[in-house]
């Protein structure tokens, strides 16, 4: 069930949902033993598009067995790159402390695959559709996270890396139910980090060679840029985690995003958007920690 609180009248109305009921499917993992056990989990994406393979949302439950009756919880995002991997370990470490994680893969990534199309796509509407599709997907996931009987309702929150940790700040300052927000190496003024990007490079090429200016580009993904919305996210319990040299987030996208936030704790790693992955031990154990202690909203 996906209830709505009063609140949801004032989300921009891109990322609004009605209260309504879903199906789910959650198929034990064989093969997983001891202190974890790990689950398939599908339903339904609230948005429905052109390629049947996209609308349903593919994510892996990591449970923690034992503990506390009552655990904080967590949605993990992935990377632009879809590297699915780095995504298991965060979620491991922090099954590892007793706290549920759940790794929801994005629209067009892993199962969701479609030939031509991605989420961050060359025509900044495709863009626009994909991150708001995401956004949804992740409100979905988060109430079905929040009903389950091992997991406090009141302690759950959001970890990104990267693309992971930019959707993951939009989708917090729209879904009051993730008190607990950790972004990796995101930031705002997104329509500025894509122009930027050495990854997306075509993409800004094709733009202009059809004539269409830089100011064009950043009005179009305007309504799905972190920083715009991150005010809403103030009374959550936030942590930045970024690259002192990041290539990939420009540190003005970076400050953007923690004004917005209402300048949150931060900590700054040396190295830049890749290299950074020195810190990795450092940053688990900071992701691990921040979970650990989930806190619930304050009333």
């Amino acid at each position: 069930m996906f209830e709505v609180g009063p609140q949801e009248e004032s989300t921009p109305p891109l990322f609004r949902l009605a209260k309504h009921e879903f199906k789910y499917e959650l198929v034990a993992t064989p093969g997983v033993a001891g202190q974890l056990a790990r689950y398939r989990l599908t339903f339904p994406s609230p948005v429905k598009t052109p390629h049947a393979v996209n609308n349903t949302v593919h994510c892996e439950y990591y449970e923690p067995l034992g503990g506390a009756k009552r655990k904080p919880a967590a949605i993990v995002l992935h990377i632009l790159g879809g590297d699915f991997s780095l995504s298991r370990l965060f979620c491991m470490e922090l099954a590892r402390r007793d706290v549920a994680a759940l790794f929801v893969k994005m629209p067009y990534y892993g199962p969701r695959k479609v030939s031509g199309q991605r989420m961050i796509s060359e025509a900044p509407e495709a863009t626009v559709r994909g991150m708001r599709q995401a956004v949804l997907d992740i409100r979905r996931a988060t109430a079905w996270l929040g009903d389950q009987p091992e997991v406090d309702a009141n302690r759950l929150g959001v970890f990104g890396i990267s693309l992971g940790g930019i959707t993951a700040a939009l989708t917090a300052s729209v879904e009051p139910r993730l008190h607990n927000v950790c972004c990796a190496l995101a930031g705002g003024r997104l329509g500025e980090a894509i122009w930027q990007s050495p990854e997306l490079s075509e993409l800004r090429e094709k733009w202009e060679a059809e004539g269409k200016t830089r100011d064009e580009y950043l009005a179009v993904v305007r309504p799905i840029d972190p920083a715009v919305h991150g005010e809403r996210a103030r009374d959550r319990r936030i942590l930045m985690i970024n690259a002192k040299d990041d290539e990939v987030i420009p540190k003005q996208c970076t400050i953007a995003l923690w004004k917005s936030f209402g300048e949150p704790p931060i900590i700054w790693y040396e190295g830049g958007h890749y290299t950074v992955a020195r810190k990795f031990l450092a940053a688990l154990r900071e992701v691990g920690q921040f979970f650990e202690r989930a806190e619930s909203p304050k009333t």
